[in-house]
C-alpha cells in the first residue's frame, strides 16, 4: 500500500491513470497476437516521461508475462540451444549499449525510440517476410542479438531485428511464440541489469514496477478473450498503423 500511494503521490493522478491504462492496453495488444507489451507501453509512456523512467515500469509485467508465454509449448529446451548464440549476444549487446549509449542518455533518446517504433511499425505494415538458410544461423543469429540488444539499451524496445530474424527462421505456431518469449525474457533481465548499472532501477521503480503487473495481466486476459471475436489481422494492422503514428511523433517531436 506505501508502494501504491508513492507512486500516485510521485506522478500525480493524470500520470498514474495513463500508466495504469497503458499497460492495460499493451496487455490486450500481446493477449491478441502474442507481442506488443514493451513496445506499446514504451511508446505511449514516452510520451509523457523519460524512456529510463518508461522502461523501469515495465520490467515486471514484461518478464513475468514473458514467461508465462515461453513455459507453454514444449520446445524450450530445443529452442534454447538453437537460439543460444543470439540470446546470449541480446544480452552482451544490451549491457555494452547500456554503458556506451544507455537509455538516459539525452533528450535524442525518445526520438531513437520514435524511430525504432516507425521501423518495428513499417516492417509489420509491409510484411517483408525473408528465410533464413541454416547454414547462417550460427553468425546471422548472433549479428541479430548484438544489434537488437545495443537497441534495447538506447530505447527499451527489443523488437529489432530480433522479430524479423525469428520469423524468418521457418518455426511452427507454437515454436514461434516460445521463441518470442524467450527472446522478450532476455531483453527484458538485460534492460533491467543496465538500468540498474544507470541507477533508474531502485526498490521505488521494482515496486512501482511489480504494481503494473495487475493491469498487464487484465489486458492479457482481455485480448485473449477479444482473439475469439474479432479478425486477428485487422487487429494486428490497426496496431502496427497506430505505432507508426506514435512512432512518427515521438521521431519528429520528441
Amino acid at each position: 500500500m506505501n508502494t501504491l500511494l508513492g507512486f500516485y503521490q510521485d506522478i500525480g493522478p493524470a500520470l498514474s491513470l495513463l500508466v495504469v491504462l497503458t499497460f492495460v492496453l499493451a496487455g490486450t495488444v500481446k493477449g491478441v497476437i502474442g507481442l506488443g507489451l514493451p513496445t506499446i507501453a514504451m511508446g505511449l509512456l514516452g510520451l509523457a516521461m523519460p524512456p529510463a523512467q518508461a522502461a523501469a515500469l515495465l520490467i515486471v509485467p514484461s518478464t513475468l508475462t514473458n514467461l508465462w508465454q515461453l513455459a507453454n509449448g514444449g520446445h524450450l529446451l530445443a529452442l534454447s540451444r538453437r537460439l543460444a548464440g543470439m540470446l546470449l549476444m541480446i544480452f552482451v549487446g544490451t549491457l555494452l549499449g547500456s554503458v556506451w549509449l544507455g537509455i538516459d542518455s539525452g533528450p535524442w533518446a525518445a526520438h531513437a525510440l520514435g524511430g525504432a517504433l516507425l521501423v518495428y511499425a513499417l516492417y509489420g505494415l509491409v510484411g517483408l517476410g525473408f528465410r533464413v538458410a541454416p547454414g547462417r544461423e550460427s553468425w546471422l543469429g548472433p549479428l541479430c542479438g548484438l544489434v537488437t540488444g545495443v537497441v534495447t539499451a538506447a530505447t527499451g524496445v527489443f523488437v529489432m531485428p530480433a522479430v524479423p530474424y525469428l520469423q524468418g527462421l521457418g518455426l511452427s505456431r507454437d515454436e514461434m511464440i516460445q521463441a518470442l518469449g524467450l527472446s522478450f525474457t532476455v531483453s527484458t533481465l538485460a534492460l533491467a541489469v543496465g538500468l540498474s548499472g544507470q541507477d533508474a532501477l531502485g526498490g521505488q521503480a521494482l515496486g512501482a514496477s511489480l504494481l503494473m503487473l495487475a493491469p498487464a495481466l487484465l489486458g492479457m486476459f482481455a485480448g485473449q478473450w477479444l482473439r475469439q471475436h474479432i479478425s486477428a489481422q485487422l487487429f494486428r494492422r490497426c496496431f502496427f498503423i497506430g505505432l507508426a503514428l506514435l512512432g512518427a511523433h515521438l521521431l519528429i517531436n520528441g
